[in-house]
Order: structure tokens, then sequence, then C-alpha cells
């Protein structure tokens, strides 16, 4: 398939606003592609090259894109320059200059160019690139050229994420959604988007529904569901066990000691790469008597002069990529393994609770490192067992408490009453923090102004709709430093237009768009209805909004698409009449 037919539908869903069209559209295209094909085409549509937990790093500025279009246009850098400022977007500036088309190539084509620019790396690699780029340009008509260099600037802006290609796949198969869920489970268990499509196109249904583990390929976090009181869970569970909720990373393990060098990847919760973040950890993990492995979690960093564990934002610290050995020194982490997903070949994910955590501290227990524990737990028979647990571990810093069913099997990518967390109450009437995505900012006034920034538009994620919806408007909660950086990163990521998976009212529209990608910690007093905000707004029903809200700091750790949804929202909603 040549990429032109890729660029032209990808042409006609970024003006589309309905999800069903674009999924349509999407499931077309998917259709004529070749297996392989279909799983490039997967990856590109997100903006990305490999899978999520590969990541696609160009690292190309927009002012040296500019100059690739420059060069490509015969025109000069300060009119390509002046044309992106009254535009915003250099991909829509090359769609309207011409020049001969040497080649039209096919999808192989284009990616393996892609990658070559993406590995381009060393002195002068910014000329390189650039030269690349131009080549590559050259070779595609302007309507690729337009997605080519959105995907190169990480701008591609269709406007849906990989659960629209879950539908779009079913679409492929059948013309509607009834196998999303045999689709949405194997990409639960192998969160590759685009080996997923290629297995689909290639084996059909019936390999898709036998999808199983790759050590090297993340598995989709399983998630706890909320509960507002000891009383609420024990009436849900019953008989349970209650572990410390420990606020660090959560990071899942992939080991294979068979291959040489041993094989040794940590992912984040939005599979994120972070194996070369943690040197100390891998010596530690390496020491463990096992052939393959994957376990889940939480890394958090530790103070040995005081024996105490650091608040998030300091753990947080150790997510960079220089001075890695450095900060290793600094900030040593503790490793709290609190589920077992795989071992020495055997999927563990269908085995009971209290199964997989046996085997977990058998593993542990001969190890020879003190950087790894298995999490400690407690059965709970009794609400007043529960609450004095809950109360013994907010006395020892911590956020709560993490409750589990003792026979409940690991369910990827699923939120649901298997595990419910239980976390500190403080002022007000929700008791849990609220994780939001940056949709905007405003201008600001007063003091504010030198900062150009005085109060910022979030949202929640929509997961049935696949989009982004407004909840709070915030100004506080932040120091003069917290705006400049609120300002910079913002800046980073703006867009002249509204991101068209965002749901928003007019009177509410930022002076400053950005696209959904920045996380934030939100505590406010509690949830009330609200005729405006559009969280969960329907022609029949308020949305919701939050009451007096308050910045807390950034989730770095968490994608947009992992934010608070609209469904726990509305548990929240009902969580807090309850009470």
């Amino acid at each position: 398939m040549k990429f032109s037919v890729v660029a032209e539908t990808f042409a006609l869903i970024e003006p589309e606003s309905s999800r069903l069209e674009m999924t349509r559209m999407l499931a077309e295209l998917l259709g004529k592609a070749t297996p392989s094909e279909a799983g490039i085409i997967c990856y590109l549509s997100l903006g990305q090259l490999n899978a999520q937990y590969i990541g696609t790093q160009f690292n190309i500025a927009e002012k040296n894109a500019i100059k690739a279009v420059a060069e490509l246009l015969h025109q000069d850098v300060a009119e390509i320059t002046r044309e992106v400022k009254k535009i915003g977007d250099v991909g829509t500036v090359v769609s309207e200059g011409s020049w001969h088309v040497r080649e039209d190539l096919t999808i192989h084509q284009v990616h393996a160019a892609l990658e070559k620019i993406a590995a381009i790396s060393g002195e002068g690699s910014h000329e390189k690139k650039i030269s690349a780029l131009v080549a590559l340009l050259e070779d595609v008509d302007q309507i690729s050229a337009k997605y080519i260099v959105r995907i190169v600037l990480d701008k591609l802006r269709l406007g849906f994420s990989d659960m629209t290609i879950v539908d779009a796949l079913s679409w492929m198969e059948v013309g509607d959604k009834s196998l999303r869920s045999s689709i949405e489970n194997a990409y639960n268990i192998c969160a590759d988007i685009g080996l997923i499509a290629q297995t689909l196109k290639a084996d059909g249904i019936e390999a898709i529904e036998k999808m199983h583990i790759h050590v090297g390929v993340p598995i989709r976090s399983a998630a706890a569901e909320r509960l507002p009181t000891a009383k609420a869970i024990i009436e849900k569970m019953g008989h349970c066990i209650a572990q410390p909720k420990i606020d660090g990373f959560r990071l899942q393990i992939h080991m294979d000691k068979t291959k040489k060098p041993t094989f040794l990847k940590f992912f984040s919760r939005n599979l994120q790469n972070m194996s070369n973040m943690f040197p100390d950890l891998a010596q530690a993990f390496e020491t463990l008597d096992v052939e393959t492995i994957i376990c889940e979690g939480e890394a958090i960093a530790y103070d040995p002069d005081s024996q105490s564990f650091l608040p998030f934002q300091e753990t947080v610290r150790r997510k960079r990529k220089h001075g890695v050995t450095q900060a290793a020194e600094e900030l040593p982490l503790q490793t709290f393994l609190f589920d077992l997903l795989y071992l020495n070949g055997k999927d563990m994910m269908k085995e009971p609770y209290e199964t997989r955590r046996d085997a977990l501290l058998k593993i542990v227990k001969h190890g020879a490192s003190d950087r790894i524990h298995v999490i400690e737990e407690k059965h709970m028979e009794t609400v007043k067992d529960l609450e004095d647990y809950f109360n013994e571990n907010i006395s020892s810093g911590l956020e709560g408490v993490v409750v589990k069913r003792p026979y409940s099997q690991y369910t990827p990518g699923k939120r649901n009453f298997n595990w419910i967390k239980l976390k500190r109450q403080e002022e007000g009437h929700l008791e849990d923090t609220i994780d939001c995505v940056i949709l905007g900012y405003y201008a600001g006034s007063g003091k504010r102004a030198h900062f150009g920034v005085g109060a910022f538009l979030v949202g929640v994620y929509n997961k049935a709709e696949d989009r982004f919806e407004t909840i709070a408007k915030i100004g506080t909660g932040m120091k003069d430093a917290d705006w400049i950086d609120l300002k910079k990163r913002c800046e980073a990521i703006k867009v002249k237009e509204k991101p068209k998976n965002v749901v928003c009212p007019k009177e509410l529209y930022p002076d400053v768009w950005v696209m959904p990608k920045i996380v934030c910690l939100v505590r406010a007093d509690e949830i009330t209805l609200s005729p405006t905000h559009t969280a969960a707004k329907t022609e029949k029903n308020l949305g919701y909004a939050l009451r007096f809200p308050r910045f807390m700091g950034y989730r770095p750790d968490k994608s947009a698409f992992e934010a608070t949804t609209v469904d726990e929202i509305k548990h929240l909603f009902k969580d807090q009449l309850s009470r």
C-alpha cells in the first residue's frame, strides 16, 4: 500500500467529529492493508513508529523542521517561520507548498525512512536529521508530507487513542463492535496494538483469543476501584486482605535469565520503558532465582538516615535520562512487590491471588538483596480490623490501604472490585484526589500577568467516547515557581485550536489550548453537579465539577488516558452522597 492512501484517510479523519465515523474510516483503511502494513498503520495513527512501550524519539525541534521545509520548498527560513506562526502548524505549511515528487513511497518505505531519522545521533545529528527529512519529503506528495512532519514533531492530532483502534479492528473484521471485548482482552495481555492488528489480519480472531504473555511486552495494569469507608469495603468483600498503599512508582518488571546477558526491563504504569533509570534495582532483581518472571511492585525512595520513605515528589526525581548514577546514590529505591503475573514460562494471572503471593514469597525469600521486598499484608474479617489497620498506615505517613479478594484472578487492563483502595480523608467531602488532564490555560491578570497564566482548565477521560471532558478551572494551590513551570510545560504542547477529542463549552474556552497530555493531581472539597462542565454531561443530565479545586502536583507516571475517568467521577459522587 502506498503511504499516500494512509495520508488521504488521515485527512478525512482529521476534521471528523463523530467517533463512529472515525472508527469506520480507520477500519476501511486497515481492511485494505496487509498484516504488516496494518501494524504500521496502527502505530502511525497514534503518531508513533513502534509500540508505546518502545516509544519514538525523533528529537527534531520545530525550528529544525522549519529548516527542512524551507529547504524542500526553496524558501527562506524566515518566510516559513512567519507562515508557521500565522497558521500554527508546520504540517499545514508544507502541505500548501509545491515540489516535484520523485517517488510515491509505500507504507514500509516511509516507516523505514522515519526509523532511520529517529536513529540518527551523535555529532552533527541535527543537520543529518534535517537532510534525511528533506529527502523523505521529496519522495511523497503534499498530504503525505503534512502528516509525516506532524508525526516527526509529535503533533499528529487525529483525536483518538488506542481504544478507537481496538474498535476499528472489530469493525474491520465483522462490521460492528462485537469483537471489541476479545480484541481488548488480547491488547491487555500484550500491550502492542500493532502486533494485535498484525495477528488479527494474519490469523483471525481465533489467534487473538489465544493471545499469550510475551516477556518484554508489558501487560496493561490492573486497577483498583474506590469505596469511601471500611464498612463499605467489608460489606462488598467480606473476608479480605489489606496491604499498605505506598505512594511511589508502580513498576512492572520483566526478566528472562535464560538469555545472555539477562533480559531485564522496567515498565511504568503507562507502559514507558524506564529500565535505564534504575541500575540499582536491576542489580537486585538479577539475584532472584528464576528463569523468567513478570511481577509488579511499587518503587519508592528511601532515606537510610531517617529510615523513612520519601514523598512521591521526591521519588519522581529518579525519573531522569541524565545523572542516573548520582540519583541512584542520592535517592536509593526500595521495591515492594505486590503481584506475580508470570513465572518460569507459566501464566500466573488466572491463579488465585493467594497462590500468586505464595510463589512470590518463595522467590524473594531466596533473593540476596535488601532492595526487594514482598509487601506486607493482613487478613481482615471485620470493619474494626480494617479501620484499625487503615489508621495504622495513615499514622506511618502512608496514603492508606489497598484491599484485595483472596481468591481473585489478576485482570489486566481492568478496574474492578477485586482490588479496592481506601485513602485518607482530608478536609471536605471528597475522600480522594483526582488525576486530571490539563486542557489549556487562561492569561494572568494582576500579579500573575507577569507569568502569562493565571488559571488553567482540566478535564477527565471518558473511555466510552475516547475523549476528555472538562471538570474544573483551577487557580489556587500554586506558588510563583509553579505558575512559571506550568507555562513552560504548556508552551511545549500548545495548539491553535481546541483538540477535537476535548469537549468544552464556549464559555470555558481557555486563552491557550494544549494537547491533552499533562496529568496533574487535584484535591477538591467535593464533586458537585454543574450546568456548565461537560464531565458525564448529557442532554438529560448535568455534568460534574470540582468545588474549590487545588493543584497538588504532577503525575508523570500516568498518561492522559490513565487519568481519572468519567465513570470514576460518577462513583465518587455517589460515595460522597452516601456519606
